[in-house]
């Protein structure tokens, strides 16, 4: 009977043994928490991993610093973990690494930002904004929207408050502004700098750009938080943001929203950070051996502004106070 019991107990801690080890462990190497949308992205994507049954999630911050994202999914590889998520800091300088991840055998899915080595690694499925879209929507709001007030055909004065060097969505923001200020030719550029995407650096950059710059009509910031910061730097020199220096973020975080129903903000480009709605079906549907392309997902995002209603040929703006109730980050 002793021998009987020993065995059932043998049993139930190997069966233990196995349900503990049958966890899917999910990977998710991000850049850092440089403004509220990347706050929104991480919240949104671990909240979703960690309270998935059976799944667990190993996160790593890499703080801005892509030698940190390296070494992550380096230590990623070693704990030959079941999955990785992977946004980076900047779109060069990971062929070696991902190569290492693909070697290892773990699937890889690229968030919002994917590496300029795309076409040479394998990944399972990507997701992410439509950047050179978001850029496009920028400067179009800005020219119909002064079509609108009866300026579309005075020059004005634009600058462009770009994100942190290298990164794709400075790069396909950068692009998509420039194109489009060729079909808006009142709209002159006077100002091109980086921010950094950071509210402290976006600040700095308004404040030098007030010193430097005789007359700016229109700022275009390629995301909310130096959108914001140019706005107290615009405060502080006396001058009316809204009103004396049209203001055109992207990301639409609820801080835009407040900023535009306040009168300090002009417009915000969606670039939604809330991709777990995407990755945890993927995830799901690649456990029961579903394969996908390599297509970008772009989820439907909006532009929002003071009063709504500008046709910008692919979306037309919604007033901001209307929807602000419903913003999720």
């Amino acid at each position: 009977m002793k021998k009987v019991f020993l065995l059932i107990t043998a049993l139930v801690l190997l069966a233990f043994v196995g349900s503990a080890s049958a966890d899917v462990v999910i990977a998710f190497s991000q850049i850092g928490q440089e403004s509220d949308w990347r706050t929104a992205n991480t919240d949104d994507l671990r909240k979703a991993i960690e309270n998935h049954p059976g799944w667990k999630l190993v996160y790593d911050d890499a703080q801005q610093k892509q030698e940190n994202q390296i070494k992550a999914l380096r230590n990623f590889i070693t704990q030959d973990v079941n999955y990785i998520l992977f946004t980076g800091v900047v779109s060069t300088g990971w062929d070696e690494v991902l190569k290492e991840v693909n070697e290892a055998g773990i699937p890889l899915l690229l968030i919002d930002r994917l590496p300029d080595c795309a076409d040479r690694i394998d990944y399972v499925a990507a997701f992410g904004g439509d950047f050179v879209e978001e850029g496009r929507r920028q400067i179009a709001w800005a020219g119909e929207y002064l079509k609108s007030i009866g300026k579309g055909d005075k020059d004005v004065n634009v600058v462009i408050m770009e994100g942190t060097t290298g990164a794709t969505a400075q790069t396909g923001r950068t692009e998509g502004n420039l194109k489009a200020l060729k079909e808006y030719p009142h709209l002159k550029l006077v100002g091109q700098q980086s921010g950094n995407f950071t509210r402290a650096e976006g600040q700095a950059v308004m404040e030098s750009w007030l010193k430097s710059i005789p007359k700016i009509d229109v700022l275009i910031a390629q995301n909310d938080d130096m959108a914001l910061g140019a706005i107290d730097a615009i405060k502080a020199a006396g001058k009316v943001p809204g009103k004396d220096i049209i203001i055109v973020g992207c990301d639409s975080v609820k801080a835009a929203f407040d900023a535009i129903v306040a009168g300090d903000m002009n417009c915000t480009v969606e670039c939604t950070p809330l991709y777990a709605a995407f990755v945890v079906p993927t995830i799901e549907a690649l456990e029961r051996g579903v394969k996908f392309d390599k297509s970008v997902i772009h989820p439907e995002e909006g532009v929002f502004d003071m009063n709504g209603g500008i046709d910008l040929g692919t979306v037309k703006s919604v007033k901001a106070a209307d929807v602000i109730a419903t913003r999720q980050y």
